[in-house]
Order: C-alpha cells, then structure tokens, then sequence
C-alpha cells in the first residue's frame, strides 16, 4: 500500500488510517505553502489567494445564514482557518471535529492566539462515527474539501444528517468529477489515478454522485454549483496558485521551477537532520500531486469546487 494515499487493492486496507497517515505527512508543507486555510477557493484578477480564501468563507456564513448564538459543526475542521472566520464574524460557537491529532492541536493553538477559546470546541474523532455527539445538537454545519475523503460518502453525509437539528443547513465543498471526464480516456484516467493517490482519495465522485448521496443521507438539495468555472473577465482558473503563487508564504512551493529547487533544498536539509527523515519524498509526492491538480484543471474534468447547501427536513426520523 502506498501510504500518501494509493493503494493496489481498495478493499484490503483501511481508508481513514490512510488520510490520517496522509495529513500527518503533509500538514506542515501544506500549511507553509498554503496557509492556515487549507482549501481552494474561487479567484479574483489582482486578489490574493488568502483574499480569495476569506471571500469564499464569507460566501458560505451567508448562504448558511448563520444567526449569533448558532451552535455549528465544522466537519473536519483541519487547522481551523475558516473556524476561526466562522466565530469572529458570526458570532456563533463552533465544534471542529477532525481524525487527525496533529491539525487538531494546531488548530487548537491558532484559536488560543485568535481569542477564541470560549466559543471553540475539538473533538478528535472521524466523521465516520461522530458517536460522542448526541443526535440533533447543532444548528448549521459545513464541510469543506473534508468529505471528499470519505470511505462511503453516503454515510458521512448521514453521520453528519444525525448530528443536525430537523431544518438545519448544510454547506459543502467537495472535490469532483466534472461531465468532461470520459471514462475510456486512458490520459483522464491517469490524472484520476494521480489526484487519487496525491489527495488520499478512495474515490472521486461526480457532482451528481454528491447529491444523489446527500439525498440518500436524508437532506433536501437546496443548490449546488461548480463554483470553479472561470467566469469571462470577473475570475481565474482555480488552480492557478498551485502554479504561480508567489505570496508571502509558499511561492518557493508553488511556482513550477521554485517546488524543484525545494526539492533538492529539502534533501540536504534531510541529510543535515534539519528537515525529519522521509520529508524529500513527502515534498516529490506534493509536487506530482500539484501537477495532477493543474492537468484536471487544464482539462476540466476535476473541480475541488462544487458547492452545495442542503437541508436536513423538518419531518424527519433521523
């Protein structure tokens, strides 16, 4: 089994050890070449990623139409970058839940410098079985680019159903398939196969996979759209700054010859004990990684960006 997430037979090993192996591989990098929000968002001429970042959570405290007072669930809430946003401008209190201990504890240590502490709870546990929660306990819920890794997408999205009070909105962004891919292509295949194993992904749904999933959880589809689709004049293509980005952080990682140059970078560092052992194959696997993100963007048959709000129903047994 390749641990970043690859795998020679699906049934023989277990996917959310996996993505837990994958995010304490990675969670550094990522957070140095990325920041501490850790997820795509639509893009701007002339913006910043992190403006970018900042936008696209507001879009989503709007469309949740989060009230103070709400208590929300942040479905694996990674280092708490959009948690954070969530609590300052909302005002609402907000439990991130992840399987990974590492993220947690970062998160858990970014929100005591933000001030946060009082409004924020962790909870270290898969969103598989969030069994620690009761049935019926938040208001809203959000995940972002977090189900995407689940082993049975049906079933996360009725583990989170049960969480939800009856009338709770639900906000997601998942990475997809578009309707470009074609099955039979072998060159769509090859990129599927590298974003698979570069994202620790089981499977990558399409957009009609998501929502057929969600209603079979139990939630009303209230909208979904690929918010990934350049718009003429008004955005850019999504995967841009995994090309060029070259903000105060990371555009050593991101620009094409830069991540090249860190490679060998790391390596020495590796050998001086600067960087822990094993961190030069991490930073080559991110980078084929990265080259898999530009070419499903470049094609357009991959989307880390289809955005849907659901409904969990008012007449329900879950």
């Amino acid at each position: 089994m390749d641990r970043a997430g690859g795998t020679d037979d699906a049934a023989s090993y277990d996917h959310t050890e996996t993505v837990k192996d994958y995010y304490d591989l990675c969670n550094e990098f990522m957070v140095f070449g990325w920041g501490e929000s850790l997820h795509f968002a639509p893009l701007s001429p002339d913006e910043r990623l992190e403006d970018s970042q900042i936008r696209h959570q507001r879009l989503m405290i709007e469309r949740l139409d989060l009230q103070a007072g709400m208590n929300v669930i942040d479905v694996g809430c990674g280092v708490g970058g959009p948690m954070r946003r969530v609590v300052r401008e909302a005002g609402v209190r907000v439990t991130g839940v992840n399987i990974n201990e590492i993220q947690l504890e970062r998160a858990r240590s970014l929100g005591a410098e933000a001030g946060i502490d009082e409004m924020a709870d962790y909870l270290c546990a898969s969103f598989m079985d969030m069994s620690a929660i009761p049935d019926a306990t938040f208001d809203r819920g959000y995940a972002i680019e977090s189900t995407c890794h689940a082993p049975d997408k049906e079933g996360a999205f009725a583990e989170i159903n049960r969480v939800l009070k009856p009338g709770a909105l639900f906000w997601g962004q998942e990475m997809c398939m578009t309707d470009r891919f074609a099955p039979g292509d072998p060159r769509h295949q090859e990129i599927k196969r590298e974003l698979q194993q570069g994202i620790a992904l089981k499977e990558i749904a399409t957009t009609g996979e998501v929502d057929r999933a969600l209603e079979a959880a139990g939630f009303e589809v209230v909208e979904g759209q690929d918010l990934g689709i350049v718009q003429q004049g008004a955005s850019m293509p999504w995967y841009q700054p995994v090309e060029w980005y070259a903000g105060a952080r990371g555009g050593i990682l991101n620009r094409l010859l830069g991540r090249r140059v860190f490679i060998g970078g790391t390596r020495i560092a590796e050998l001086l004990r600067i960087f822990p052992e094993g961190s030069t194959d991490v930073i080559r696997m991110m980078d084929r990684t990265a080259q898999a993100y530009i070419a499903g963007g470049q094609t357009g048959i991959f989307t880390p960006l289809y955005c849907f709000l659901a409904r969990k129903p008012y007449n329900t047994a879950r």
